[in-house]
């Protein structure tokens, strides 16, 4: 199974977030365990390093990324993505380009805690916890 996870879940972890590390950290581990294919959009990815910067080192955030490497798989962002993301008129552009680079991949589920954000999307989003109670 293919999973897009959203920088929000990524952060949950990271930055301990009550109470939503739980069922994050549960779906980082089918990731890491290999149960599920879980992929971050580079845009995704350049999103948590604006973030870190402002609480970690350069050398902590390499280190960080550099694990998030060994878990998940980083999804190209293409010129293409950001037109049709464009072309969608969505309110969050950020969010239209994540469900397209979900459907590009192929991604089963987009998992996100701003599930409401994604209620357009050809890619199903689920919560965590949603996820979870699927299994």
């Amino acid at each position: 199974m293919r999973l897009l996870i959203d920088g929000n879940i990524i952060l949950d972890i990271l930055q301990n977030r009550q109470p939503h590390v739980k069922d994050s950290a549960k779906v980082w581990k089918l990731c890491e365990t290999r149960q599920a294919e879980g992929y971050v959009s580079a845009f995704t990815f350049s999103n948590l390093v604006y973030i870190m910067r402002k609480e970690l080192t350069p050398e902590k955030i390499s280190e960080v990324l550099r694990s998030l490497g060994l878990i998940f798989r980083f999804a190209d962002l293409t010129a293409a993505d950001m037109t049709k993301a464009a072309e969608l008129q969505w309110d969050d552009y950020e969010d239209a380009m994540q469900s397209v680079t979900a459907e590009r991949i192929r991604a089963d589920y987009i998992i996100t805690r701003n599930v409401k954000d994604f209620r357009k999307s050809k890619v199903v989003a689920f919560t965590p916890a949603e996820f979870l109670a699927r299994l």
